[in-house]
């Protein structure tokens, strides 16, 4: 077979109606899977496993092996992807007639390529802030870090944060920052912490409270309103060798462990991983208003004043259910509250591809609307004919 029937071959296939109704009954297979999957997963890691994935893999209990069973949102969507854009070229007649096919095929290839750019480049985190206090950073809710911090400036902390990424791959952090260098002893998503009694296993710390705690490792927790207890055990050592001692770091040990090198004070803790921001919120009133005579919530506001001295900005600025704050590429949304609503949490959320499923609806519609226009109008003529 030659080169060129061969690759005609190929072009055919990947354009074909068969491929799209294909891909399409597997999407629909595979959202029915990743809502009964939320039930026990919640709705982000579902989405991750099953959506945002190019294979769906199942794991035997008690075993670390991983096998494929279906293609995931990422592997499907991209053959979709690739499908509608060879039969846009392959199939469809550059003319205005097929104008509202160009379109409609263009809005939808823009839809698949927003949810890409969203899994890719989306980040999600909150802000809570209580009544009369100011923050310029948000916690990733889902993720932690260890953070070092020199306390040695009573007015600025220096603070340097390792995602727990690098603490999952790396036994060994350094950085021109830093006087020393951190070693990773062991580190753990998910752990029960207690105070060491008889028979209980030591921890491994040398130094800080942590040779007074014992923890368990247990499997991360995966629902929507459960909290990981992260373990950290780390080791800072000097250029020279020498260990100032092992530290037993958790998001649930409250106060920062600390140490002195060279007259400056160093603490070391591990929490909730944050992003700083060049501006800052602050929390003047939060509103939690009921429906008359129930407990039903009406409406949930916060009024805060937004300092962004880059830009001159300094304005009130109230933000309710449907209506957020947008401001430096991030969108500030409502979300919830506490503290006998003296304190706001805001979700705030950086996707530089918000936009492109907005556009993407507005291009099927008016390719919707250009094609069955077009078609009523031949009806009219025909008719009037």
């Amino acid at each position: 077979m030659r080169r060129s029937d061969l690759l005609g071959r190929l072009i055919d296939a990947i354009s074909s109606l068969k491929l799209t109704i294909v891909c399409l009954v597997l999407l629909m297979a595979l959202v029915v899977a990743c809502t009964l999957a939320q039930v026990h997963l919640g709705i982000h890691l579902a989405v991750e496993r099953y959506i945002r994935s190019f294979l769906v893999w199942w794991s035997p209990e008690g075993s670390a092996l991983r096998v494929p069973i279906f293609p995931g949102g990422g592997l499907i969507g991209g053959v979709l992807l690739l499908n509608l854009t060879f039969a846009q070229f392959r199939r469809l007649e550059l003319s205005w007639r097929k104008g509202g096919l160009w379109i409609m095929h263009i809005g939808l290839a823009l839809l698949f390529i927003g949810e890409f750019s969203t899994a890719l480049f989306q980040v999600e985190s909150n802000m809570a802030i209580d009544e009369g206090r100011t923050k310029s950073y948000s916690e990733d809710y889902r993720r932690m870090e260890v953070a070092v911090v020199d306390e040695t400036d009573k007015e600025f902390d220096d603070e340097f944060g390792i995602p727990d990424t690098l603490l999952k791959s790396r036994r060994e952090i350094s950085h021109d920052s830093l006087p020393f260098k951190l070693i990773v002893r062991a580190y753990h998503d998910n752990a029960a912490l207690a105070m060491s009694g008889p028979g209980a296993a030591p921890s491994g710390a040398t130094a800080g409270v942590g040779g007074n705690v014992s923890f368990r490792p247990l499997p991360p927790v995966t629902g929507d309103n459960e909290q990981n207890t992260a373990v950290a055990l780390v080791e800072p050592v000097l250029q020279d060798g020498k260990s100032l001692g092992v530290y037993l770091l958790s998001n649930v040990l409250g106060s920062p462990q600390g140490f002195l090198h060279e007259g400056r004070s160093w603490k070391l803790s591990l929490r909730l991983r944050r992003y700083h921001h060049p501006f800052s919120l602050t929390l003047k009133d939060f509103r939690h208003d009921l429906y008359p005579g129930t407990d039903i919530p009406k409406n949930f506001s916060s009024l805060v004043r937004l300092k962004d001295p880059r830009a001159g900005d300094d304005r009130d600025v109230l933000i309710y259910m449907n209506s957020p704050l947008r401001h430096d590429g991030l969108t500030f949304f409502q979300a919830s509250f506490g503290k006998n609503d003296t304190m706001s949490v805001l979700q705030v959320v950086r996707n530089p591809a918000w936009t492109l499923p907005y556009l993407s609806c507005t291009l099927v519609a008016l390719g919707l609307l250009w094609h069955f226009g077009l078609m009523l109008r031949k009806l009219k003529t025909a008719e009037d004919a």
